[in-house]
């Protein structure tokens, strides 16, 4: 017996050295060329302008309800969308501005959303939590946190049964993932091997508690461990290596393997939501990540380091960029509010 037991001793230490190992390993990163530098750069920066002429509109008073920023978090959207094919389709939950932007839907229709006028991707209809367009296929931003993931696997359901070889990607939060119906999804989805990424977006904060303070396991990419998904940790604040990451998730999904998960570590400047002031971490907490990790200061150095683009350069993309904002602000400011009949359209009985 204690032969035996020191033998399953040994053999424990052994299989803990193994996964210590194996969580240690240097994740992949993607090599950019210039052209893919600058793509990550002007879409990240676009992401950043918009989400903070939004915040301008609702201290204003332009957008009501609920506002919830995607600033500090660009380069998870933007990796992934540079990663994915045409047809895969993304849903996320109420921060969802950026994802939106990334798949190329126009700022215009989006802010016009974001203030309820006629123009906007929901006629209005949906504000910020609530937008979609099947055209690009983006299913939506959800109100209901956790809800996005169940219906992000029915995309992985539908794209299997109709072998079309399109993968879903569903986006939640840290908060999100110790909700009961994510892992009924996360069965479901390993049982029927169903073409789904399950991207945590684990910003540190659910709302405003630490993810320390809220999950007995704070490793998000191994939630899957037991239905033998496999699931890997990623900078998710370097647009290379959530692209790498991405690539790799995609084609496991694609060839037939079942989902994947993949917990990006980004972190938000803002609060929860605009209504949140945030003082539930320090102001030099905010400030380290800014000015260690931010996304896109990232990838600004690198274009001047590798002399593919100048100061000037940088500016001129910044300033058309500003314009583009600028343009979807006045619109949503300026485009008609619904019609009173718009209330009885697109119900489902």
């Amino acid at each position: 017996m204690a032969t035996a037991s020191k033998t399953t001793s040994a053999s424990s230490k052994s299989a803990s050295r193994t996964r210590s190992t194996a969580k240690k390993a240097k994740p992949a990163i993607a090599t950019f060329d210039k052209d893919q530098e600058l793509h990550a750069y002007r879409e990240m920066l676009l992401i950043r302008r918009f989400e903070e002429k939004a915040g301008q509109l609702y201290g204003m008073g332009l957008i009501g309800g609920f506002c919830h920023l995607y600033i500090g978090q660009e380069a998870v959207v933007v990796g992934l969308q540079m990663a994915k094919k045409d047809g895969d389709q993304m849903i996320t939950g109420y921060r969802d501005h950026g994802h939106m932007l990334a798949m190329d839907l126009d700022p215009k229709g989006v802010m016009a959303e974001l203030t309820g006028r006629r123009g906007g991707l929901s006629k209005g209809k949906g504000g910020s939590m609530h937008m979609f367009s099947k055209e690009k296929h983006f299913y939506g931003g959800h109100g209901i946190v956790g809800a996005q993931v169940s219906l992000g696997t029915g995309l992985g359901f539908a794209n299997k049964y109709r072998e079309n070889g399109n993968v879903a990607m569903a986006f939640f939060g840290d908060g999100a993932s110790n909700q009961g119906q994510v892992y009924e999804s996360f069965n479901m989805a390993e049982l029927w091997k169903l073409p789904v990424v399950y991207v945590i977006e684990n910003n540190k904060y659910g709302m405003g508690t630490s993810v320390s303070r809220a999950s007995a396991t704070t490793d998000l990419s191994q939630r899957g461990a037991s239905f033998g998904i496999p699931g890997e940790q990623v900078d998710g604040m370097d647009v290379r290596a959530v692209k790498a990451a991405s690539e790799k998730a995609l084609e496991w999904c694609r060839s037939g393997k079942g989902p994947y998960i993949l917990e990006m570590i980004t972190y938000r400047y803002r609060g929860h939501s605009m209504s949140d002031p945030a003082k539930y971490r320090s102001k030099d907490e905010v400030q380290k990540m800014r000015t260690e990790h931010d996304p896109i200061e990232q990838v600004r150095k690198r274009l001047l380091d590798n002399g593919w683009a100048t100061e000037d350069d940088l500016k001129a993309i910044d300033k058309d960029v500003r314009a583009k904002v600028a343009e979807a602000a006045e619109f949503a400011q300026t485009d008609p509010e619904p019609d009173v009949s718009e209330l009885y359209t697109d119900i489902l009985l």
